[in-house]
């Protein structure tokens, strides 16, 4: 049984991967739209959003020092704006589930990150589980090399899962970087450095739409900025800003806070597992008994990485 404050963290994960697995679903919403502009969309929103939450909490904002802004900027950049720019291109070239499944490698890969890092863990212990999770994603790639017929190439495929994996890489970067800043200052209010993040995003978004207006090349009948259907674009940008990134972001500086780094880790199943969810629910399918399969493995190897890693 967990303590009670481990189970809070947990709960607060839990919130954070249902309001993650959004961000799957909007590319395919917004097929149209190029992914650069949908990232840029995103954290503009974010960063709006963060305003009037900014005034709110002035108070607590203005404590935080040079240092603190300084990697408030630093996790804007990489783990909001290059993170999500790389994910939304990779799903409109590969669809939602296989990006879906290499984030969900996740838990290992930072298992393996802080096994680098520190040399903690036999590598015998993490070789099971790494290889059940590639029997995982193997099964569910099989599965949509299946779907190409539907209007997706081989190279679209390639691409997409190369940028999925350097997705990965940037989404495992934060969260231990995240983690051991709000591990290192206990009297940071997850609300707080929530929306000092958000801030952050907000000159790095507009910067980037700029560049965006300047270097873009886009079909003649592209309507810049808002393209040919400016409210869905514009809900779908709020939504994402509010949920996904506010809301998301202090759930789990929270779950952060009251959990082990390896087992929040561990936690970010739960994003991809409502990231399947959503897109499944969005084509009107249930996934095949190979991606299901899949699935199951990619669950079934978290849980036996993480159980080495805790183990060790």
């Amino acid at each position: 049984m967990l303590p009670g404050g481990h189970l809070s963290g947990v709960a607060c994960a839990l919130g954070a991967g249902l309001a993650w697995g959004l961000v799957f679903v909007a590319p395919l919403v917004l097929i149209d739209y190029p992914p650069l502009l949908l990232s840029v969309g995103r954290y503009l929103a974010f960063g709006l959003i963060a305003l009037p939450l900014a005034w709110r909490d002035r108070r607590r904002l203005l404590q935080l020092n040079r240092r603190d802004w300084g990697r408030a900027f630093e996790l804007a950049l990489i783990g909001n704006l290059v993170y999500y720019g790389l994910l939304a291109s990779a799903i409109q070239l590969a669809d939602a589930p296989v990006p879906t499944m290499l984030i969900g490698t996740l838990p290992i890969v930072i298992a393996v990150a802080a096994n680098l890092g520190r040399g903690g863990i036999p590598w015998r212990r993490l070789l099971p589980p790494l290889g059940v999770i590639a029997l995982g994603i193997v099964l569910v790639n099989h599965h949509e090399l299946g779907r190409l017929e539907g209007g997706r190439s081989l190279g679209d495929y390639v691409l997409g899962s190369l940028l999925a994996i350097g997705a990965v890489a940037c989404w495992a970067w934060y969260p231990i970087r995240n983690a051991a800043w709000l591990q290192a200052h206990p009297g940071l209010a997850s609300g707080t450095w929530a929306t000092a993040q958000g801030l952050a995003t907000l000159p790095l978004a507009l910067l980037v739409l700029a560049g965006l207006s300047v270097f873009m090349p886009l079909p003649a009948a592209f309507d810049w900025p808002l393209g040919p259907r400016p409210a869905l674009f514009v809900g779908v940008m709020l939504a994402l800003g509010l949920f996904a990134s506010w809301i998301g972001t202090v759930l789990w500086n929270r779950a952060s806070q009251l959990l082990p780094t390896s087992l929040s880790g561990q936690l970010i199943v739960f994003e991809t597992l409502a990231a399947l969810a959503y897109a499944y629910a969005w084509r009107g399918e249930l996934p095949g008994i190979a991606s299901a399969a899949g699935i199951v493995l990619l669950v079934l190897g978290v849980v036996l990485g993480l159980r080495a890693y805790r183990s060790a």
